[in-house]
């Protein structure tokens, strides 16, 4: 599609407004002594409301941003309903005998064959009993009591008559909080493999330990990173890809990365990340570079870094972030090579905000996209996993009083949620290595730049849970861009989506539901890993796996498990095979590279990548 000289009113479309025109209001608007009754009873209404949220902006300073009217509710409905069902609770008794039945019979064989296979084993994922020590009397008998107690609570929490869904899973995961806790594998005098490291350090580790834990708590206070992080910063050790930042606004900045051969792919590709963290995670080190490995395989890729916004962006939206942030890339984009469509990639929340834009773009008859490709991306919420926990009226209504005293979420209230979800990995396993054996988990680079966390304003959030996660607009048709319903189903062009395996973020069942919403070809792939590990694959990468299959527009829509058995399963790095998706998607022509920018339409290049946003705090 032919795209226009970047004029002054076309910047001015692209960057949704300029800087200055950004909304920045305050707290509560009072009324002016004009006001009509009407608008004197809003602001009055206001101010009360104001006390309220208040009230749990200062709640959630103790609570760590969770509510505690939403837990409360969910065990009330969970504890009245047990207590009226006595058949649950006489099935309750029974397996609870059997349980204590087979402990009892495991100790009893375990002091005579050693080497007795456990009566129970570990859900998968779940490694805090793998080590040799913890097959050996007595450890093995605590392991297997902590285990048949954990399985004992599921069903505890599961399975009750009348109880709500969603209260279920609540109960159910605050019991698994304080199972956790309780585990014998945090307790230096019940973990085999503490007792073993003092008896060899001499006790030394526990000294070790303290240590670590006076650094990290004066770290944390002081608002310094976790230990590492300083070997891993951006534009010398990550984020090192050659490029020019060619446009910005308020809101982004977009890096053009430099050409690494000497003829590209005509289409360039725009990626969309998340602006929850820093842009870096697709260009971390040169060997994990999902930037550098297209540009290298002669693709010009184009990639936003988000602004890290602060109190005087509380008011932005939604639709802000699509038309300054998804709308302007892609103008400047097309401003840079003209003539030529995009291959739009987004990534977790940038690749939820770029459908909305392409399903936009699709109905007003905008044609510069040539593909889609989303990463670990949900268009339809209706089963988004444990994230969910945190996410109902509720919750929302505690979390925006939360944003609206500070102007924005931060990143310290939103890792308590993502930590609990992997409590076991992101806090007992690192209190049981670094503190109470005495050694340093080694920094690498994805675990810096997870570090490296943003803030999200207080209105574009708040619109993003609610329209989003609890009204499911964008799956239902029902997400209005400029008075026209964004529907999905009117994006044709091929999509390439990806889920990850163990995603606790972006569950691949509900990224699969894109199936059942894009008219066009999809080629799903299912990759092994987390949300952002499974993201970052790169070739070379030990133990790679993904699943892959092609579902054209008359073919009959599987059911995830049906998917699953069905589509073909390889070794390696599902980079190589989007890699040759993006080529068969591509005019068969190579083409010179662009010249870095576009002087002449007014898109001169700026600085040099990683450019200024990425080190905003």
């Amino acid at each position: 599609m032919d795209s226009p000289a970047f004029t002054p009113a076309a910047e001015e479309r692209a960057s949704a407004r300029p800087a200055s025109d950004f909304p920045t209001a305050p707290h509560i608007q009072a009324s002016a002594a004009k006001a009509t009754p009407h608008v004197e009873d809003a602001a009055e209404g206001e101010v009360f409301r104001a006390i309220d949220r208040i009230r749990e902006a200062l709640n959630a300073q103790v609570t760590g941003g969770l509510s505690p009217a939403a837990l409360v509710m969910a065990m009330f409905d969970w504890s009245i309903h047990l207590a009226s069902a006595p058949g649950k609770r006489l099935e309750l008794v029974a397996k609870a005998w059997r349980k204590a039945a087979r402990l009892t019979s495991y100790a009893s064989a375990s002091a005579i064959e050693p080497d007795l296979p456990p009566c129970i084993e570990p859900l998968p994922g779940d490694y805090r009993f793998s080590a040799e020590g913890w097959r050996k009397p007595p450890f093995n008998i605590l392991a297997q009591g902590f285990l048949l107690n954990q399985q004992m609570w599921h069903n505890i929490t599961h399975g009750v008559p009348g109880v709500t869904p969603h209260h279920e899973d609540v109960v159910s995961f605050a019991a698994r909080q304080l199972l956790d806790m309780a585990s014998p594998s945090n307790n230096p005098f019940a973990n085999p493999e503490v007792i073993e490291k003092a008896f060899a350090t001499g006790g030394l580790n526990f000294y070790e330990g303290f240590r670590n834990w006076l650094e990290d708590v004066g770290r944390q206070a002081s608002g310094q990173p976790p230990v590492g992080v300083e070997n891993f910063r951006p534009g010398r050790e990550v984020a090192i890809t050659p490029g020019r930042v060619v446009f910005r606004n308020h809101l982004i900045e977009l890096i053009q990365y430099s050409p690494a051969t000497e003829t590209v792919f005509a289409e360039p590709v725009l990626i969309v990340p998340a602006w929850i963290m820093k842009y870096y995670i697709l260009d971390l080190s040169p060997h994990n570079s999902l930037v550098r490995y297209l540009v290298e395989r002669g693709h010009t890729v184009f990639c936003i870094s988000w602004r890290n916004p602060g109190t005087e962006d509380r008011d932005l939206t939604l639709d802000d972030y699509r038309r300054a942030g998804v709308m302007a890339a892609l103008d400047a984009v097309t401003t840079i090579v003209p003539d030529r469509k995009v291959h739009a990639t987004g990534y977790c929340l940038g690749g939820t905000l770029l459908s909305i834009a392409a399903a936009a773009m699709a109905r007003t008859g905008d044609e510069r996209i040539a593909s889609l490709s989303l990463f670990a991306a949900q268009t339809d919420f209706s089963e988004p996993g444990e994230l969910a926990l945190f996410i109902d009226h509720s919750q929302l209504h505690f979390l925006e009083s939360m944003m609206w005293n500070r102007g924005y979420l931060s990143a310290d209230q939103m890792a308590g949620a993502f930590q609990l979800l992997r409590s076991n990995d992101l806090i007992w396993s690192r209190l049981v290595h670094d503190y109470l054996m005495g050694e340093r988990t080694p920094m690498i680079d994805l675990m810096a730049w997870n570090a490296d966390s943003t803030r999200m304003p207080y209105r574009m959030h708040a619109e993003y849970l609610k329209r989003l996660y609890l009204d499911n607009e964008l799956a239902g048709a029902r997400f209005m861009v400029d008075g026209r319903a964004a529907a999905l189903q009117n994006i044709r062009v091929p999509l390439f989506v990806v889920g990850t395996e163990r995603d606790h973020v972006a569950p691949w069942r509900s990224v699969y539901k894109i199936h059942q919403l894009s008219d066009g070809d999809v080629t799903f792939v299912l990759t092994s890993g987390g949300h952002n590990a499974g993201i970052v694959s790169e070739p070379g990468h030990p133990k790679r796996r993904f699943h892959i299959a092609l579902k054209r527009t008359d073919d009959p829509c599987l059911g995830a498990e049906e998917w699953v058995a069905a589509a073909e399963e390889r070794e390696g790095s599902w980079w190589m095979e989007w890699a040759a998706w993006l080529a068969s998607q591509s005019a068969g022509r190579r083409v010179p590279p662009p010249s870095m920018g576009a002087p002449e339409r007014g898109l001169p290049p700026l600085e040099d990548a990683p450019g200024t946003y990425v080190f905003q705090r």
